[in-house]
């Protein structure tokens, strides 16, 4: 730790040149623009060299980024590890809250202002709000990870990683069942196993295995029944949960027909028939969705996320068989496709402060969380034996914490070991005026009088019943509250005291005032300050962290104690009779024990976005449930939630352009 007390007013307490911030706060990209021009970036392998990386634990990625491998972890795996410290936030508006911004300016705070060991850890955003509504996850203001606009747009290519490797799973399950329509067993057989290629390949050699057959075996030594039996897997079309997806929001390709193309017909089982479109109806997902995204963001090694991809559910055989990536010979490929992807990427504060970058699952519909792997990083590069000196990792879970922090603690921790010390919720006076009883807020469009003109009532009123009920629910996992209160220009010493004694009587352990977006570091220290305290607190805790449920219990009962006690849904939970048949299916094969990963609106703790405060009187919806065995949890699709976002009648993108003489980016935020 370095002192934060020092006579040099001209640099911050890590030695690099103080932040400066301008008076009023340019756009985004303004700001990275002119730190990447005026301030300059820390070399990548300066960067390394601060956070005490070797030259070889580095991989770069142009100037700006670098590739960190796992063995930075592994090298370190008997050090003790940092204070865990989980951002989340409440119920948000269409427009944010800026939960990603206080993440960045808290991290900030810690390491260039009080001089702290620290990482960010955050989500790779996705394209689809990137050019939509939302715009990019670097943060903001003067609390951001820079180049945003490499940050945004591409990185080092994880996201196509992750889109090639679903899209090749999806390419396999039609073609293997376009062939299995025409072929007879022996024929399949003889394709998928041909002399030329001297036996089994390794991911054959699985389902051999998985089928009881010995997998020693020469393909010629196989019965005429083994032969069958692995040859053909027999698909239920109707059985399969498995769909494409693209880094795009495209409402129009939540339903599509595949297959419709002259070439895609197969001969008919009755002679002289007409040939047999093979066709059907599928859809696309948001790739932050996919299930490869979760693997990802789960998986604990490169061997972990082979067995995971393998391991991946597409669909069941007409007998009720689940069938695997691995069965249809997938999975060797698809890790192939990932074996970068698994490595975070490390990129810097406009502070020059680190970040790593990794994952991208959307918290809605997805489990929300930054990797398991990237946080055991830091934690292990800021950890010591003096509890005093621990350094901190910052590490955020997308969307409210009804959402977000309910699947970091119940499937992001229990699947690392790792507890955290401290969440942090982040409140704005804003969102809090509208869970109040505010007019609705809507992007795109002028705020109200009401959230322009001071209004402690209905910030009051928000802060009692949104922003207390995450409160309660944090602690319902033993784990001690940090409310900031971003602020925003707008906002009266009035309304954020309302918030601040709100928070208290919830329950929190402090509840401070931020400004990082337009101070940087400097206006998220007292932040910094209460983390870290709260942190220190946490060891002497009589109660530990816990979680909500445990995984012997029914599907059904699991999902419903998210859905009162994290929801509050007092009406309970209603199934579709699909996701009921869903269900047995899932108990039937073993898939039961798996924690809960529930899709719905980020905007209510119902279904019902509309519904904000804490809403009563409602139950929870769910449709159906997909069964994401690879990465390790089951998932609910609840109320209308799409798994592809739609676009606005005027997108980002329109504002989004290139200087073609510098090549510069305009507009991006």
């Amino acid at each position: 730790m370095i002192s934060e007390t020092s006579n040099d007013t001209t640099t911050n307490a890590l030695g690099h040149p103080k932040l400066i911030p301008k008076t009023p706060v340019p756009s985004d990209i303004k700001i990275s623009q002119d730190i990447v021009k005026d301030v300059g970036l820390l070399s990548i392998s300066d960067l390394a060299k601060q956070i005490g990386l070797a030259d070889d634990e580095i991989i770069p990625w142009g100037i700006a980024k670098a590739k960190v491998p796992l063995s930075v972890r592994d090298r370190r795996k008997d050090c003790p590890d940092g204070h865990y410290v989980v951002v989340t936030g409440i119920n948000p508006t269409p427009l944010g809250e800026g939960k990603s911004t206080t993440t960045i300016g808290l991290a900030q705070a810690l390491g260039a202002v009080l001089g702290e060991k620290c990482f960010a850890c955050i989500r790779q955003p996705s394209q689809g709000p990137t050019f939509g509504i939302k715009g990019g996850a670097a943060g903001g203001g003067y609390a951001q990870v820079v180049p945003m606009e490499e940050f945004n747009l591409h990185l080092t290519g994880d996201i196509h990683a992750v889109t090639a490797a679903n899209n090749l799973l999806a390419a396999a399950i039609e073609t293997r069942m376009f062939h299995e329509s025409s072929q007879s067993d022996a024929a399949l057989f003889k394709r998928l196993c041909p002399p030329s290629k001297g036996g089994f390949s390794p991911v054959m050699k699985r389902r051999l295995e998985k089928l009881g057959i010995d997998s020693n075996k020469q393909p010629e030594e196989l019965t005429v029944d083994e032969q069958s039996r692995f040859a053909r897997l027999d698909l239920d079309p109707d059985s399969i949960t498995w769909q494409r997806v693209l880094d795009t929001c495209d409402r129009h390709l939540r339903k599509v027909s595949v297959g419709v193309g002259p070439k895609e017909t197969t001969k008919p089982k009755e002679e002289g028939g007409p040939r047999v479109q093979h066709s059907r109806l599928t859809g696309f997902d948001i790739t932050v969705a996919s299930e490869v995204m979760a693997v990802l963001a789960l998986a604990r090694d490169l061997k972990d996320m082979r067995e995971r991809l393998g391991n991946m559910v597409v669909g069941y055989s007409k007998n009720n068989v689940p069938i695997t990536a691995d069965d249809l010979g997938c999975g060797g490929a698809l890790a192939v496709l990932m074996k970068d992807a698994i490595m975070p990427t490390l990129m810097q504060t406009v502070e020059r402060t680190p970040v790593l970058v990794h994952a991208g699952p959307f918290a809605n519909i997805a489990t929300g969380n930054s990797s398991i792997v990237a946080d055991e990083i830091a934690l292990k590069m800021v950890g010591s034996n003096d509890v005093q000196k621990k350094g901190f990792v910052v590490t955020e879970a997308g969307f409210g914490a009804d959402i977000g922090m309910e699947k970091c603690f119940n499937i992001k921790c229990r699947y690392s070991g790792l507890m955290p010390n401290c969440a942090v919720i982040v409140a704005t006076v804003r969102a809090l005026k509208m869970h109040g009883g505010g007019p609705p807020v809507k992007a795109g469009q002028p705020l109200p009088q009401e959230y322009q003109e001071e209004n402690v009532a209905l910030v009051s009123e928000g802060a009692r019943s949104n922003l207390a009920q995450h409160i309660k629910n944090a602690r319902k996992f033993n784990v001690n509250v940090v409310v900031a209160i971003n602020q925003f220009k707008n906002d009266t010493p009035a309304e954020m005291k309302a918030i601040a004694e709100a928070s208290m009587e919830a329950g929190a352990y402090s509840a401070v005032v931020s400004n990082h977006w337009a101070q940087g570091g400097t206006g998220a220290a007292d932040l910094a300050r209460a983390v870290k305290i709260a942190c220190l607190a946490s060891y002497s805790n009589e109660n530990k962290f816990q979680f909500l449920y445990p995984l012997d219990r029914p599907i059904k009962d699991k999902i419903g104690i998210i859905c009162s006690d994290i929801y509050g849904a007092d009406e309970g939970v209603q199934y579709s009779d699909l996701a009921l048949k869903q269900i047995e299916s899932y108990e039937n094969a073993g898939f039961g024990n798996l924690p809960i990963c529930i899709a719905k609106t980020q905007y209510s703790f119902s279904c019902d976005p509309t519904r904000k405060g804490r809403p009563t009187g409602f139950s929870i919806r769910v449709r159906e449930i997909r069964a994401c065995v690879g990465a390790g949890f089951l998932y609910p699709i609840c109320g209308d939630i799409m798994t592809i976002p739609g676009l606005p009648t005027r997108p980002g993108f329109y504002d989004v352009d290139i200087n073609t003489e510098t090549g510069e980016v305009l507009g991006l935020f």
